[in-house]
């Protein structure tokens, strides 16, 4: 079973990302791009140009780890906010991705929020 970080946020890259890019590309785009640590317990989400195919890196306890998956059919949403580099995403938004539902469209009902 993977065991994704929850100590962190969940991030998506707005650009389109090289696949061939592995652990050592994959967090120097975190370091310079999203002037974020790879190793702060975060999830970082990257998409390719044809959006088939999302790679996700984070720190597992001892190292990094790099989870691949590429589409059979169908792709991924990329979503942008007003130029930024990266958008946060929660737990549910991840679902949504990985799932092929669109997250700009879906309606969110208003909900509680713990203090």
């Amino acid at each position: 079973m993977i065991a994704l970080p929850t100590t962190g946020g969940i991030f998506l890259y707005a650009k389109p990302t090289d696949m061939r890019k592995s652990f050592s590309g994959l967090a120097g785009i975190v370091r310079n791009e999203l002037g974020k640590t790879p190793n702060d317990g975060s999830l970082f989400l990257f998409i390719n140009r044809r959006q088939d195919k999302l790679k996700a890196l984070y720190w597992d306890r001892d190292g990094m780890a790099v989870w691949y998956k590429s589409l059979e059919q169908g792709t991924f949403e990329r979503i942008s906010q007003d130029g930024e580099a990266s958008v946060k995403l929660d737990a549910a938004d991840l679902a949504m991705l990985l799932g092929g539902i669109s997250i700009e469209n879906a309606k969110r009902r208003k909900r509680l929020k713990a203090a």
